[in-house]
């Protein structure tokens, strides 16, 4: 159960706390139960409901109407973007080019340091 608690000043004299509304919330349902509803058209014999239901008239655009509104769509929200400039797109390409050769040098020496010592121990071991 939460409560929600009004801000009281507090003194150095005895006093009684304010009125104040408190409004309390619960999870728990209160009252009475809803009321039961029935579903379906019309009434079979029993009282079950289980009759088809009538065909809706189709309201759905149809596929070009579609295709037409999301091609309006696409190009009303690519004039948002925000583009970035010529400069800013070459320096990132730049950093991420000078960042891929380096991983490949780093990964290469890596992998060649490990064979080497693989190979000698190896050797070392009589394999």
């Amino acid at each position: 159960m939460a409560k929600k608690f009004e801000k009281v000043s507090v003194s150095e004299d005895v006093t009684e706390p304010e009125d104040e509304a408190v409004e309390e919330t619960s999870d728990a349902p209160s009252g009475a139960p809803p009321a039961k509803t029935t579903t379906g058209v019309g009434s079979a014999p029993g009282g079950g409901g289980g009759g088809r239901r009538p065909k809706k008239a189709s309201q759905e655009p149809g596929l070009f109407t579609r295709i037409g509104q999301f091609l309006r769509d696409t190009r009303a929200e690519m004039r948002r973007v925000s583009w970035p400039t010529l400069v800013m797109v070459r320096n990132t390409t730049l950093i991420t080019l000078v960042a891929v050769v380096f991983f490949a040098i780093y990964l290469f020496a890596v992998d060649r340091i490990w064979t080497f010592l693989i190979d000698n121990l190896r050797t070392a071991l009589g394999g």
